[in-house]
């Protein structure tokens, strides 16, 4: 994982006064948000009264960023007598399907069952793909045609889930524009049917970002969070930014807490996410 934007922005003001404008601007930079960059800057400037130094904007902004992370989450645990829904979401081109069978995959190591639902119909690929993963995870793994109706494949896999007694059903859906009013209803259909066999269901709506998209990311997040509610987000390529301020802004202006982290193309590059690991790897 690529680590330490903090030193290196510290190392910026090496040997000379802290520029705040400059320091304000390199946070931001760093996928940090509008929101919490201010914060930063604010409390940076309280503690040092103005005066700072590279040492002291390293260690101070280190212990204020890990502050506002959130406390880890605890594992997803199975629910007595139905299968746990997942959902998971988000734009083209940011490891939605993979990173869906990955946490399938880390929640088999845990010693569960799960069910796996190719709903992303729009892209013929994304459900040879999925399958491809079923085969390989030994999971497995509900189609529907192409161009069918995503909702008809989700309600097909609940009852797959039920009748196998699996602990979860991970449901894929077709990466889309934030933009795309209609596609975004498409989502709020998928919920509503699956409500209909369990009114809690699904449990989970997991939204997959780029962590090296930095703003877009937010933006991203934020038309998701509005069309169908999200629970937590799973941060992928983070091996290959070494910015990491996405995880903070998600948590800090949206309420979105970073659930699963993706940092390679392996199936076991993926984890829970860590919030003290993070920031000492990150920060």
């Amino acid at each position: 994982m690529a680590a330490g934007f903090l030193r290196a922005i510290a190392e910026r003001f090496r040997g000379r006064p802290v520029d705040w404008d400059e320091l304000e601007s390199l946070l931001l930079q760093s996928d940090l948000g509008v929101k919490t960059t201010m914060q930063l800057v604010a409390s940076l400037q309280a503690v040092t009264g103005f005066s700072a130094t590279a040492d002291q904007v390293e260690r101070e902004a280190r212990a204020e960023l890990t502050r506002l992370l959130p406390e880890p989450f605890p594992p997803l645990l199975p629910l007595p007598g139905r299968p746990r829904v997942l959902l998971v979401v988000g734009v083209n081109g940011t490891g939605k399907t993979t990173s869906l069978a990955k946490l399938g995959a880390l929640l088999g190591r845990e010693g569960n069952s799960v069910v796996m639902a190719a709903a992303d119909t729009f892209r013929a690929a994304a459900i040879e793909q999925l399958a491809a993963w079923g085969e390989t995870l030994r999971i497995p793994v509900v189609r529907g045609a192409y161009q069918g109706d995503p909702a008809a494949v989700c309600h097909e896999a609940y009852e797959t889930a039920v009748r196998d007694k699996a602990d979860f059903l991970l449901c894929d859906t077709a990466g889309r524009l934030h933009t795309k009013h209609n596609l975004m209803q498409e989502l709020s259909k998928v919920k509503r049917v699956l409500a209909r066999r369990d009114a809690e269901s699904p449990h989970e709506v997991l939204i997959v970002l780029d962590a090296t998209t930095g703003s877009n990311a937010l933006e991203q997040a934020k038309q998701f969070q509005a069309a169908c509610g999200l629970t937590g987000a799973i941060l992928t390529k983070l091996d290959g930014s070494g910015r990491g301020g996405t995880a903070v802004a998600l948590q800090q202006e949206l309420g979105v807490p970073v659930r699963f982290v993706g940092t390679g193309e392996k199936e076991t590059d993926f984890a829970p996410f860590d919030p003290k690991k993070f920031a000492s790897e990150m920060f």
